[in-house]
């Protein structure tokens, strides 16, 4: 995911993080908070499910945030 702010600084740095994520959803995946890059943290098994939802939040070094589901 990718979320932009145009301050300077500490306001204009984006952090990520997963706001709403399965337990199996969160053992799966993981969420780079720097870059915001998801990756599999081990191998789907399409047993324990087909689809998968996380939540993933982005904020700035102030108050800001919003959020996105992927899916």
């Amino acid at each position: 995911v990718t979320a932009t702010d145009p301050d300077e600084g500490i306001n204009g740095q984006v952090k990520y993080s997963l706001k709403e994520a399965t337990d199996l959803a969160s053992e799966i995946f993981h969420l780079d908070s720097e870059t915001g890059t998801i990756t599999l943290s081990r191998s789907l098994d399409f047993e324990e499910g087909n689809a998968y939802q996380i939540e993933v939040q982005a904020w700035d070094g102030g108050d800001l945030f919003d959020s996105t589901k992927v899916t």
